[in-house]
């Protein structure tokens, strides 16, 4: 595997991010922040209030909320702990400004993906709904071809590639604190994985909705001790990041590859933490039961913002504070995953915090393996895979997360990496082309709001879009029924 990587994987990566995906990617952010009129900015608040009042249960589906905690359990995991110090390492401290921005223009893109998930989604036979950049490639584009392409691709890399990253952290952990071995990680992994696994997506949304948030809340809580225990390092961090990321730290000129290794790092694990483009957030935004798709936009564009400018900039300032006891740009490399952050921690608020630490990496890297199936489910659903053949996957993903813990730390994450790749590009030209929907959508529910009327959208001579939906789903006789207010 490791000369595989070498002569294929790792030149294959370092051609899509340094010559490809870098500008598609940024250029769609910026292109859909300028065509939304920076959404992110201008509708900020609104975010908030849109994702404090989805928490009811909805009749057909899931809620708002619950879609928004599936999205934020795939996002906030690996990419979060561990690859914000593989970033640190391999780009140095200005990785991080690169991901912020990634983040921020991402916050659009995001929008505009999940406006799609919900314009396009379709009604499965138990009233629950699905939907993704499958669906509207090939009811928005008119490909199913490239719509299978699309859910081929999202199969394997969030199906078996990145639960292999999920399930490596785990390990990477649990080794570092209790010296459990990784053939006992895939073992208990697999134990505890399955019965969630097979209960199918519902039960995910139910799991993530109740844990997340909580575990969410008490690893910012950590970085907020770290930061607030040491304000006098806070300014110094906020140096590091901003010289470091256009090369104006002399301390350290060459030692992490310089601007262009912390600008390629910083967009990698940027795009890999938050998902922006990448087109897996759709599928979750798509089962949600919302009044108008616009909603579901602001929602997942806030999960952007949550994840990378809050929890990936925690995760930053813990490592960056501890400093050189834990941490030198370019020289630290055997703890580059979660442990590195682990032992930032430890070097902060003392040794008692290790298993703490370890519990809050296992539950989100554990929920990001189930946000991940749910994603690669929806997807085998399109391709017309059902019954046995369901379940069969389903074993081979709890296989995926067996080999995972027992795979080494570079492979995993190159092998997340090309496959995250060829997905986002897929997914970034069917956004731009089918763009202008998604910004009638927004037109649309503006206008409603600017004259108090009832966020009911309708997807059937609506004046704001360029032409009338497929399907029966946003139809004036369904909205009301089939898409209750959230």
């Amino acid at each position: 595997m490791e000369a595989f990587q070498e002569a294929v994987i790792d030149p294959l990566s370092n051609l899509l991010y340094s010559y490809v995906l870098i500008y598609v990617l940024l250029g769609a952010g910026v292109y859909f922040t300028i065509r939304t009129r920076f959404v992110q900015v201008r509708l900020f608040g609104l975010m908030l209030r849109v994702v404090g009042g989805s928490t009811d249960d909805a009749k057909d589906g899931i809620s708002s909320f619950q879609a928004f905690a599936v999205g934020l359990a795939s996002r906030v995991g690996t990419g979060n702990i561990a690859g914000v110090a593989v970033a640190l390492t391999l780009g140095g401290p200005g990785a991080i400004f690169w991901m912020w921005m990634v983040a921020l223009v991402g916050m659009a893109t995001a929008f505009v993906e999940a406006t799609l998930g919900q314009m396009y989604k379709v009604r499965s036979d138990d009233g629950s709904f699905r939907g993704g950049p499958a669906y509207y490639i090939q009811r928005g584009l008119g490909s199913r071809r490239w719509g299978m392409v699309f859910a081929v691709l999202l199969i394997f890399a969030f199906g078996f590639a990145f639960n292999m990253v999920q399930a490596n952290t785990i390990s990477d952990v649990l080794g570092a604190a209790g010296g459990v071995s990784p053939a006992w990680t895939a073992v208990l992994l697999m134990i505890i994985v399955a019965p969630i696994l097979y209960g199918g997506i519902r039960r995910i949304a139910t799991f993530a909705g109740y844990v997340l948030p909580f575990m969410a809340g008490a690893y910012l809580l950590l970085a907020l001790v770290v930061v607030v225990t040491n304000l006098g390092a806070v300014p110094e961090v906020f140096r590091q990041i901003v010289d470091g990321a256009f090369g104006l730290d002399e301390a350290l000129a060459g030692t992490a590859g310089g601007v262009l290794a912390a600008v390629l790092n910083g967009v990698k694990r940027g795009l890999f933490s938050n998902e922006a483009g990448m087109g897996s957030a759709p599928n979750a935004a798509a089962t949600a039961t919302v009044s108008h798709p616009a909603k579901q936009g602001l929602v997942q564009s806030l999960g952007v913002f949550v994840d990378t400018i809050v929890v990936c900039s925690a995760t930053a300032f813990i490592i960056l504070i501890a400093g050189p006891s834990v941490y030198q740009p370019g020289v630290t490399g055997e703890a580059a995953g979660a442990s590195l952050t682990q032992a930032a921690v430890a070097a902060e608020l003392g040794t008692w915090t290790t298993w703490p630490m370890t519990i809050l990496v296992f539950v989100f890297a554990f929920s990001s393996i189930l946000g991940n199936y749910s994603y690669a489910e929806g997807n085998l659903t399109f391709l017309g895979v059902r019954g046995r053949a369901l379940t069969g996957l389903r074993t081979l993903v709890l296989a995926s997360v067996g080999v995972g813990a027992l795979a080494t730390l570079t492979t995993a994450w190159a092998l997340a990496d090309v496959a995250m790749a060829f997905m986002a590009l897929v997914n970034l030209v069917a956004i731009v082309l089918l763009g202008r929907w998604a910004i009638g959508a927004l037109k649309d529910y503006e206008s409603m709001r600017r004259r108090g009327v009832d966020e009911q959208f309708v997807g059937v001579g609506n004046p704001n879009l360029p032409g009338d939906l497929p399907g029966d789903v946003w139809t004036p006789s369904e909205s009301s029924t089939g898409s209750s207010s959230s």
